[in-house]
């Protein structure tokens, strides 16, 4: 594959289909700026978009890929061509996320050592160090599959984020011996959690539309403050709200008009350009 003519024939179908960069942009959810690099041959579009690109600009998987619209006498064996080198592409790139990962996964290592050792040295057995162990341990679990996969690894890592994050409060909670972090952190955890999969599924179901689905995050924050008030309420027996809380909501408030007004004043951008 040649990233500079794949490029140029990106260019070409997007002038034929009437786009500007950012319209192609805003179709498939992404930035003009990785528009651009397209064009320019410094990056190659993810192949979880590539269907949608082809879809948007009426070209085949293949021809996208040979750079140049394929006759039917040679679409056999362009196609070969092209699955040698995607599937070669994508094995550099799982190469080098595997080598990113290693040394990502060293450097924790080297940090829990180096736990142990002073942990060792100054208290004569494992005492403290079990806290920040377990704490990397944890955070290794929850980011080594986007270490590995990039974006294709945010769904496992949300999973293993949800399937560890009780225990490991749990785990917490025996080793600084305070029940509290686990009977109070658990319920937090929980409500976070389902915020957490609210917002990743409105991205999926929304990934057009990014500016206004990062608003409505935003916008949920509301509601999540005030079921966490009502939870800290009964166990705490604090008032379930006072200034502060009024504060946050209203200044998560302004963040999300001004995110919907920029959503809408780029689209408004966008249907001008087109007129």
């Amino acid at each position: 594959m040649n990233q500079k003519e794949i490029g140029k024939f990106i260019a070409k179908c997007r002038k034929e289909k009437n786009l500007t960069q950012a319209q192609l942009a805003e179709k498939l959810g992404i930035t003009d700026r990785a528009v651009s690099k397209w064009e320019t041959g410094n990056s190659m579009p993810d192949s979880s978009i590539m269907l949608e690109l082809c879809g948007i600009l009426g070209i085949t998987v293949n021809e996208l890929l040979s750079g140049e619209e394929i006759h039917m006498e040679n679409i056999e064996n362009r196609a070969d061509e092209n699955l040698i080198a995607l599937k070669r592409q994508d094995e550099n790139n799982l190469s080098k996320n595997v080598v990113i990962s290693m040394i990502y996964s060293l450097t924790l290592l080297v940090g829990i050592m180096v736990c142990i050792i002073c942990d060792i040295a100054l208290s004569g057995r494992l005492t403290w160090s079990l806290i920040p162990i377990s704490s990397i341990v944890f955070a290794w679990v929850i980011s080594f599959p986007i270490m590995i996969l990039g974006r294709r690894g945010i769904t496992g890592s949300l999973i293993s984020l949800s399937l560890f994050i009780l225990p490991y409060l749990y785990l917490l909670s025996w080793l600084i011996k305070a029940h509290a972090v686990f009977s109070i952190g658990a319920r937090m955890a929980i409500i976070a959690m389902l915020y957490i999969w609210m917002v990743f599924f409105l991205f999926k179901r929304f990934h057009n539309r990014r500016p206004a689905v990062w608003g409505t995050a935003v916008l949920l924050l509301i509601p999540l403050q005030f079921v966490i008030n009502v939870v800290l309420s009964r166990i705490t027996s604090e008032p379930l709200m006072d200034i502060w809380d009024v504060l946050t909501a209203f200044i998560i408030l302004i963040v999300a008009f001004v995110i919907f007004i920029f959503d809408y004043a780029h689209k408004k951008g966008i249907m001008f350009r087109r007129q």
